[in-house]
């Protein structure tokens, strides 16, 4: 068998080690992209974590609400919950109620809750602020401070607060998520800008923002392939940090997430939508290269869960049914000689009917399907029969006035015609085809002359 062509991979992807000495988990390592298990090492499956706040949610769809019920209003139960019964592997707290448009908390109220939550827990704890980069300047530093010794992972840190968040994760040893705005020179430049700062290498993760399925969802999936790219590829040594997408908080604020059934029976059932919105999130920023993702419904946790214990088990060639039959041989090609297929193609010789009926043919696969496409019915290897003299003239005369630049439905029904044997049912088939290629054919130059009539009008 041919061996499949590969990637070569020059860069690695740091691993980063996350949570309290003797509870650590470790993200990161990748010697290339995610899953592509034949090519490169991922010794380190991503890692996921379930939301938690400090406060009781407000405008949570009901679906989200209810595997919390019994604990919301209660960070530290609610943090046990998503490990003990949910098997998270991280717990992150998003500290709502700090927010300067809402209820305005304290970084003291912060700091308190964060330490709660760090000692009830063994799993590594992600600290998730609000959107003020003033106000998570002031309760990141004192998280920091409260939770000295636990190795917490403080966010979002930007251009605008890296210093204070940094120099506190520095003095206190945590990590940190630098966030920028879905702009691969944006991230790089906040990551030398850490470092420069004195932040380790081995504290750093990136947040290059995530988009729900839907609102941006392939900005933010191009920029994540274009890091790890230049992380793997091209050997930047300022984008190998591990990722993580902050999924939870962008998909359940869409509306799709929240709509009642009542309000647009046409998108579902809501229990269903929001989980499923969620899922298919976290799967496109798994295959863009993500290392952490933050879910909020356990469900989708136990989907993405499956989901990583199926294909780092599968990713292998043949555990995935890959046919590698039909990928030359990189030996031969380095001697000039031309591969050849390892199946004949299925319509190599013509079977007559009687043969048919006394032996069965299976249908064609669909690798013999495309392989079927790809090679010209002229090398065929029965030898060449003349066709009747009708028939040739026939598609000639069909064919007459049409200029080609290479090989067409028409001139390879002639190659046919003239190096297959062929029954009459067969000729009338070919009769039939060649007629639909050519009224096809003048359908899409009807088409192109209304088109271009259609241009020139003023």
């Amino acid at each position: 068998m041919a061996a499949l062509p590969q990637v070569k991979y020059s860069g690695k992807i740091r691993e980063i080690r996350l949570g309290k000495p003797g509870h650590e988990v470790v993200v990161g390592g990748e010697t290339a992209y995610n899953f592509y298990l034949f090519e490169g090492g991922m010794p380190n499956p991503p890692r996921l974590a379930l939301q938690v706040l400090d406060i009781e949610p407000e405008e949570w769809a009901p679906e989200a609400l209810e595997p919390y019920k019994d604990v919301i209003g209660d960070p530290v139960a609610w943090a046990k919950k998503c490990v003990e019964e949910f098997g998270a592997d991280l717990v992150c707290l998003w500290l709502a109620g700090t927010d300067p448009n809402g209820m305005n908390l304290s970084a003291e109220h912060a700091a308190e809750s964060a330490r709660k939550v760090a000692e009830a827990i063994e799993v590594p704890l992600i600290v998730w602020g609000v959107s003020s980069d003033e106000k998570n300047t002031e309760v990141l530093k004192a998280v920091a401070e409260s939770c000295a010794g636990f190795n917490v992972v403080l966010g979002p840190v930007t251009e605008n607060n890296y210093k204070q968040i940094g120099a506190a994760a520095i003095a206190y040893k945590h990590t940190v998520v630098a966030n920028t705005p879905i702009d691969i020179n944006l991230a790089k430049q906040l990551n030398i800008l850490l470092e420069n700062l004195g932040v380790p290498r081995d504290r750093l993760l990136i947040d290059p923002t995530t988009g729900a399925v839907g609102y941006g969802l392939e900005y933010c999936y191009s920029i994540m392939e274009r890091i790890r790219q230049a992380a793997l590829t091209q050997n930047d040594d300022k984008l190998q940090y591990p990722i993580i997408n902050n999924i939870a908080e962008e998909v359940w604020k869409t509306k799709e997430a929240k709509v009642r059934a009542e309000e647009n029976p046409q998108l579902g059932n809501p229990a269903m939508r929001g989980i499923n919105l969620e899922a298919i999130t976290a799967l496109s920023a798994l295959q863009a290269g993500s290392d952490v993702l933050i879910l909020r419904h356990p469900r989708t946790l136990s989907h993405i869960r499956k989901y990583l214990s199926d294909i780092m088990i599968k990713t292998d060639l043949d555990s995935m049914g890959v046919d590698l039959s039909l990928v030359p041989d990189p030996a031969a090609a380095e001697a000039g000689k031309t591969p050849t297929a390892a199946k004949p193609s299925p319509v190599a010789k013509v079977i007559p009917p009687a043969e048919t009926a006394q032996s069965p043919q299976p249908e064609p696969s669909v690798d013999q399907q495309f392989e079927s496409a790809e090679s010209p019915v002229a090398e065929a290897e029965t030898g060449p029969v003349p066709a009747p003299a009708s028939v040739t003239q026939e598609v000639a005369a069909m064919t007459e006035g049409v200029a080609v630049t290479g090989p067409t439905p028409e001139s390879r029904a002639v190659a046919a015609s003239e190096s297959l044997e062929l029954t009459d049912a067969d000729l009338e088939a070919l009769r039939e085809m060649l007629g639909a290629f050519r009224a096809v054919k003048n359908l899409f130059m009807s088409i192109s002359n209304l088109i271009s009539g259609g241009m020139k009008q003023p």
